[in-house]
């Protein structure tokens, strides 16, 4: 006997309803498979049923797409080139020795290309520019995967295997990248004995500390009494670029790298939040006290910041910029207001964990790339709360306000930062099912959120920005700020607005399969490819969506590979997606950027070959050198057309 759906259900239902069909639907709500057919194509902004009805497939992306299936190597759309750039171990600073994966040593990691490689950026030479032919490319390394580069070590154990030697290496494979690259032809290469060259790490390079968390007690340790320094930066995922050509690199799971009971230390509610639980997942602590919270227990609150660092001067001391406040970073999009203040946009990737967005007080100038050096010091932090009638309420996190005070255990506004996660909780901001990427079109003015997952939400806990319950598909949010609404909407948002619109793009996962609840355009199952987690996102200059996956262990259960799709945002092929280009076997889909012309498009290819039990001397895939004894090797790739014509034509 079916269950009559409960009246809250129904209500939830009609809520989903219109916060999907406000702008994409006037015939009901959007599904896969028959039943989106029998709906037909809905009426979008600007467009009449007469245009739509004359639509085929009603994309404006017109290539070929690559196979939806898992191989051992790479593979994309056909007309284009997808060509290794750098790989895993090879050289970045002049000095640094050939790669040899048999002899590491620390020292020569310094010098080398880190390991899982996530954030791209692209910045072009001379600084200033739109040269989409040379430039710098700055690479996060985010984390590292032991036992894939090391023989003998196993997934279980690797902690307990790793001696002083590999650790080290590991700390030094961690960090961030900055190369020279040039074009040729069709072709690009790494610039040898750059001047830009540069290699931060974890185990070595000194970062400042800035804003209000600086010199707070809470922030000293044995080894820097004052709190304003620390070495190094981990966990570096997803990350932004500043107007002034600054780069900013996320530090998102950095609880995993500490060992010891937090039940011992001063912080054991603070660290509980962020998922601090006695065990280590990487060796560090056994050769490292201040990894070790019982013996450093201040340490932890030195990491969890965004990092700004300038690629244009080698010798730039990076910043910890803590007025961005302390939580699992997922990227730090920046957008100029008309009147040249910043925002910057985040994500926290965890489950049931928040959006924020940073307005500073002082403004952009143009002019005087020295003056921009402390925006990201000054200004307020807000955190996103949701409401069921599709409006998306920003509430600043203040020391004083509200229940930001000291009868809940904030002393000063550095204590609201280190704490970002309480009191963004005490305010009522709404619990998302994993903020990954969030990043502003130019070209529209609204933003778009990744979600890449919760399983863990239960029927009672959906509310209408995240209606699934055990959510293993992800989905996509567009949040709407006030002036954004009209072709001209990139040059009117007012992003530093205490209310957008909010609505949903699309619910991803297989809309042929009724059991996944996923909601695209109607002819998706028939022109398109469905997509699962998405990750990261970027935007072509027509203000496309290009979009990055990360499934995880899961993708071997979907059958489809983690890589790159691409949609339109307004017109009939609203949220179509196509897939563009396909990750090697059990590797995720990070960092898309496009040089300032598109004509490539470069990405990160993470973790190739870690899926099941593999391990160094037998990995899924050896991408992307396929030569026996050599493992897969994380890799930048830059994709070109291989004709003329635009990016994302046939």
């Amino acid at each position: 006997m079916t269950k009559e759906p409960t009246s809250q259900s129904q209500h939830l239902e009609e809520i989903v309803r219109t916060r999907l069909s406000r702008r994409t639907a006037v015939k009901g709500l959007l599904a896969g498979g028959a039943a989106a057919a029998a709906s037909g194509i809905a009426p979008m902004r600007w467009l009449t049923d007469t245009a739509l009805a004359a639509a085929g497939d009603p994309s404006t992306l017109t290539f070929k797409q690559a196979d939806h299936v898992i191989k051992d190597d790479h593979h994309v759309a056909p007309g284009y080139n997808a060509q290794v750039l750098i790989r895993w171990g090879d050289k970045v600073l002049g000095d640094a020795p050939e790669w040899d994966v048999n002899n590491l040593t620390p020292e020569a990691q310094e010098k080398q290309f880190g390991y899982n490689n996530d954030f791209v950026a692209y910045l072009p030479l001379p600084a200033g520019s739109s040269n989409s032919e040379h430039g710098l490319l700055c690479v996060n390394h985010e984390y590292t995967n032991g036992e894939m580069m090391f023989d003998g070590l196993t997934r279980k154990d690797k902690v307990a295997q790793m001696d002083a030697r590999q650790t080290d290496i590991d700390m030094s494979a961690h960090g961030h990248a900055v190369i020279e690259i040039r074009k040729t032809g069709d072709q690009w290469e790494v610039v040898e004995n750059s001047p830009y060259a540069r290699r931060i790490s974890a185990r070595t390079t000194e970062i400042a500390i800035s804003g209000p968390a600086a010199g707070s007690d809470r922030m000293k340790t044995s080894y820097d009494a004052t709190g304003m320094r620390v070495i190094g930066t981990i966990n570096n995922c997803a990350g932004g670029v500043t107007p002034w050509g600054t780069v900013l690199m996320a530090e998102e799971n950095f609880h995993g790298y500490f060992s010891g009971d937090p039940e011992k230390t001063s912080e054991a509610e603070n660290y509980r939040s962020y998922g601090l639980a006695g065990k280590s997942r990487y060796s560090w602590s056994r050769f490292h006290d201040r990894f070790d919270i019982e013996k450093e227990p201040n340490e932890p609150n030195r990491f969890g910041w965004m990092v700004e660092f300038d690629p244009y001067d080698p010798n730039s001391v990076p910043v910890k910029r803590t007025s961005l406040g302390r939580f699992k970073h997922e990227a730090a999009t920046c957008v100029t207001l008309p009147d040249n203040r910043l925002v910057v946009y985040s994500g926290d990737d965890e489950r049931f964990e928040h959006l924020y967005k940073y307005v500073s007080n002082g403004r952009f100038d143009p002019n005087n790339r020295t003056n921009n050096q402390d925006l990201l010091d000054d200004g307020t932090l807000f955190v996103a709360k949701f409401e069921d009638d599709g409006i998306v309420r920003w509430l600043p996190l203040v020391w004083g306000t509200g229940p930001l005070t000291p009868e809940n255990g904030f002393r000063s506004q550095g204590d609201v930062m280190i704490e970002t996660r309480k009191a963004a909780k005490l305010l009522g901001a709404t619990p998302m099912d994993r903020p990954e990427d969030v990043e502003p079109n130019l070209v529209n003015g609204r933003v778009y959120m990744m979600l890449t997952n919760n399983t863990r939400r239960k029927p009672e806990q959906v509310d209408a920005a995240n209606p699934r319950a055990e959510n293993a598909f992800g989905h996509i949010l567009e949040l709407i700020p006030p002036g954004a609404r009209g072709p001209e909407g990139g040059k009117m948002a007012e992003h530093d607005a205490l209310t957008f619109k909010w609505e949903i793009v699309m619910l991803c996962g297989d809309p042929n399969n009724p059991d996944h609840g996923a909601k695209y355009h109607p002819q998706t199952a028939e022109y398109g490819a469905w997509l699962a987690a998405p990750d990261n996102c970027t935007f072509d200059n027509q203000g496309r969506l290009w979009i990055s996956t990360d499934q995880g262990s899961s993708q071997r259960k979907n059958n489809i590979p983690d890589g790159m799709y691409a949609c339109d945002l307004d017109g009939p092929g609203r949220a179509l997606t196509k897939f563009f280009y396909a990750c090697p076997r059990d590797a995720e889909m990070c960092g898309p950027v496009f040089t300032p012309d598109n004509s490539t498009l470069f990405v990160a290819v993470q973790h190739p070959g870690e899926g099941g039990e593999s391990v160094f001397a037998n990995p899924s895939t050896r991408f992307p050198d396929f030569q026996d004894g050599v493992p897969p090797r994380p890799s930048i790739v830059a994709i070109t057309k291989a004709s003329s014509g635009s990016f994302g034509d046939a």
